[in-house]
């Protein structure tokens, strides 16, 4: 469990120094360069990210249950998932209604999935990851639509077609990985 912490503590700190100290964070962004201060950025966020894979498979091997998921969880984390790929899609596609409605899509698909994962487990180890991303999400979530206002951001909205292409998009990423990519990779089969 120290390592799964200790990941999402870097993982999830490295993606909240904007959220906390977005000050700071601007003025390493000027000293360093961006070039630079992304690189340091991403080697932080990659270390987070290994160890928060490793500590969740040793803390999920213990198996510690905090409760038991309803019986309808695992088909309500399933359709939760599809709407939170619709949701990544469409932070990647310019112009849809989907952004210009959300603001943040990727950020509110990253609530989704954390809240799908939660409705579907319920070991120590799934409500640590998930709860954490869960949280990390909702104080994101909160902080960049505050920042939006206060810099009057408005998302432009293109042609139906791009929010079309979200929508297949994240259609199609979410059954390839329930599929055939969530068993190989997580270990536990989806479909």
């Amino acid at each position: 469990m120290t390592l799964l912490v200790l990941g999402l503590a870097i993982f999830l700190g490295s993606h909240s120094v904007r959220v906390f100290a977005d000050g700071w964070r601007t003025a390493r962004v000027k000293s360093m360069g961006e070039q630079k201060w992304k690189m340091v950025y991403s080697l932080v966020s990659i270390a987070g990210f290994v160890l928060v894979v490793i500590g969740y498979g040793q803390a999920r091997a213990a198996g510690v249950a905090l409760y038991a998921p309803p019986a309808w969880g695992r088909a309500g984390a399933s359709l939760l998932t599809l709407v939170a790929f619709v949701l990544l899609a469409a932070a990647s596609v310019k112009g849809t209604r989907i952004k210009a409605a959300v603001g943040h899509p990727m950020v509110a698909g990253v609530k989704v999935w954390a809240f799908a994962h939660l409705l579907a487990n319920g070991n120590l180890a799934d409500v640590v990851l998930f709860g954490a991303f869960l949280a990390w999400a909702v104080l994101d979530f909160v902080a960049a639509r505050r920042r939006d206002r206060v810099a009057g951001t408005v998302y432009p909205v293109g042609p139906v077609s791009r929010d079309v292409i979200a929508v297949v998009a994240g259609l199609v990423a979410w059954a390839v990985f329930a599929m055939w990519l969530h068993g190989p990779l997580i270990g536990v089969r989806v479909a």
